[in-house]
C-alpha cells in the first residue's frame, strides 16, 4: 500500500492486528474508507469482524499497525482525544438498538448532541428533524418500551447520525429484525447517511444487507479480504 493518502479517504487501517492476550483476532488488516462510502464486512461468528469494527472506531486499541482518520493518526492521540472523536465524529447503531429507557424517544435521538455540548431545545429540534425524516416524528413523547423493534432501530439509526458524524460504525444493526423491517430500515439508513456524506462501516453475516454496501469485505480466521479476492 502506498504513502499517499487521498483527499477523499476518511479512515483506513494499514497492517492492523489485534488480539487478545495470545488469541489473534485480527491479522494484517487492510481496509480504506471514503467519505459518503458505504462498506460492508461479513463473515461467520467469530471470524473477528466485530473486533476489527470497534478497533477502527477507537474503542479497543490496535495491538499492531496504524489506524488513521480524517489524516490523523490513532497512536498520536491521547485517550481523551479519541473518546472525543468518538462523542463527535462517530456515530454507532447497534443490534438491539440499546436505546436509555428512561428517555423518550426524541431525548434519545438527541443524547449525542448534548453530551456534545449543545443546549437542550436546539438538540430537541435537531432530533425532531432527523425524527421526520424517518417517519418517526409523531412517537417522540414515548419511550423505548412503547414501540417497536423496527421503530426502536430507527431510533438508533436517527441518533446515530443526527450529529452528522463522519463515519457510523453499525454491528448487525438489522440482526434482531424480521427481513421487511430489515429492508425498510436499512434502505432508510444508507439513504439519510449517504445524504449527509456520511461514512458507514456496517459488520454483518447477511448478504442481502450487504449487497447494499458500496465496497465488501469478507473476514475468517482474522483474515480481511476485499470481497472476491483470492
Amino acid at each position: 500500500m502506498g504513502e499517499a493518502i487521498s483527499t477523499s479517504e476518511i479512515l483506513s487501517a494499514t497492517g492492523v492486528d489485534l488480539s487478545y492476550g495470545t488469541q489473534l483476532a485480527v491479522s494484517d488488516a487492510h481496509l480504506s474508507v471514503s467519505r459518503g462510502e458505504v462498506v460492508a464486512i461479513t463473515g461467520q461468528s467469530g471470524s473477528g469482524k466485530s473486533s476489527l469494527l470497534y478497533c477502527l472506531a477507537g474503542v479497543l486499541p490496535a495491538t499492531r499497525g496504524q489506524i488513521r482518520f480524517d489524516g490523523r493518526l490513532f497512536d498520536r492521540l491521547t485517550d481523551n482525544e479519541i473518546s472525543t472523536l468518538r462523542r463527535e465524529r462517530f456515530g454507532f447503531v447497534f443490534q438491539y438498538g440499546e436505546l436509555l429507557p428512561e428517555l423518550t424517544i426524541e431525548e434519545n435521538t438527541a443524547l449525542p448532541l448534548r453530551l456534545a455540548g449543545q443546549r437542550k431545545r436546539p438538540a430537541l429540534a435537531a432530533a425532531g428533524e432527523v425524527l421526520e425524516r424517518l417517519g418517526l416524528k409523531e412517537l417522540r413523547e414515548r419511550r423505548p418500551s412503547q414501540v417497536s423493534g423496527g421503530q426502536s432501530q430507527r431510533v438508533a439509526v436517527a441518533r446515530a447520525l443526527v450529529h452528522r458524524p463522519a463515519v457510523v460504525f453499525a454491528d448487525e444493526p438489522t440482526g434482531s429484525l424480521d427481513s421487511a423491517n430489515a429492508a425498510a430500515v436499512l434502505k432508510e439508513f444508507l439513504g439519510l447517511a449517504r445524504s449527509q456524506d456520511t461514512a458507514v462501516i456496517l459488520v454483518t453475516h447477511d448478504a442481502a444487507v450487504a449487497a447494499q454496501a458500496d465496497s465488501h469485505y469478507t473476514m475468517s480466521d482474522g483474515l480481511l479480504s476485499p470481497q472476491g479476492a483470492a
